[in-house]
């Protein structure tokens, strides 16, 4: 069995960060927060539509196939737009994710964002080619 390649190293890390950070968003009840209608029944069908995205991401990753590349930076994408978004609410007096495992999981999710972001900009930029 071969290692885990960098990448997918990465995804599955930043995987498993967004998926704690969406347990934790239930805890919060994000979506009163970000005014989302139908409760915790919208936001549960918008987590398995997220997962599902996810997955099949993971799976081009898994493959090596340069789909995988553009999935892992809309993931880092996401993550990055998470940690901006709930620490903006933060500065505006908002007392949602404010417990020290909230901030843990936004800051990590930020910094393994900005990482596999970089991978996937290279790997991109790598497949396509010099510029001609």
């Amino acid at each position: 069995m071969r290692g885990l390649s960098r990448h997918e190293i990465l995804y599955l890390v930043n995987s498993v960060l967004l998926f704690i950070h969406e347990e934790d968003s239930a805890y919060w009840k994000e979506w009163e927060l970000f005014g989302i209608p139908g409760g915790i029944q919208s936001f549960l069908v918008i987590d398995v539509v997220l997962i599902v995205i996810g997955l099949i991401g993971f799976r081009y990753v898994i493959l090596k196939q340069r789909t995988g590349m553009w999935f892992a930076l809309l993931q880092a994408a996401c993550g990055i737009l998470a940690f901006g978004l709930h620490e903006s609410f933060i500065w505006k007096g908002h007392p949602e994710f404010t417990l020290p495992m909230s901030q843990v999981v936004l800051i990590l999710t930020f910094v393994v964002s900005i990482v596999q972001a970089v991978y996937a900009v290279r790997e991109l930029v790598k497949e396509r080619g010099p510029a001609t």
